[in-house]
């Protein structure tokens, strides 16, 4: 039992690495050059990320669920348990893989400045978007996160009179 808990939680944590939220920038996209493209938020729909299956989860499965397996009864029950454990195991261990790397995300569907329309699917973050929003789009390597456009300050007045001509 303990040893199951022991790779359950393994599986919990390698599980939890993985993420599609624009607050969560990756280590090889730090200090990377950027595109930035203005747009226009036409409208949001929630969606879920399904979860990987990198089996990690598969294999910690199948490795606790051989062992408990295998400690059960004479050396015949052990083989036949050990193998059925496995399989079990893995399968199990897939499924909760799967479950704890899914995420709830947002579909956003954005208007460029040129007409172009593109969609972008991001983790739920702190920011919310509503139809109508300036939003930028920062593409790194691939990657796209839809983030608010900076709201800029007004050019301060001058104080100097209107040119003569």
């Amino acid at each position: 039992m303990k040893r199951f808990l022991i790779a359950t939680a393994a599986v919990a944590v390698l599980a939890a690495c993985t993420t599609t939220s624009p607050d969560v920038v990756s280590r090889n996209e730090a200090q990377r050059l950027s595109t930035v493209v203005d747009a226009v938020v036409l409208s949001t729909r929630p969606v879920v990320v399904d979860g990987s299956q990198s089996g990690i989860g598969s294999a910690a499965g199948v490795v606790v669920g051989g062992v408990a397996g295998s400690s059960v009864g004479g050396r015949r029950e052990a083989l036949a348990v050990g193998i059925i454990g496995a399989v079990v195991g893995g399968v199990v261990g897939n499924a909760m893989e799967r479950a704890s790397t899914r995420e709830e995300a947002l579909e956003i569907l954005v208007q460029l400045r040129n007409g172009d329309r593109r969609s972008v699917v991001q983790a739920k973050a702190a920011e919310a978007f509503a139809p109508g929003d300036a939003v930028i789009l920062v593409t790194t390597g691939g990657k796209v996160r839809v983030t608010k456009a900076p709201v800029l300050p007004a050019a301060p007045a001058t104080n100097r009179p209107p040119a003569r001509s």
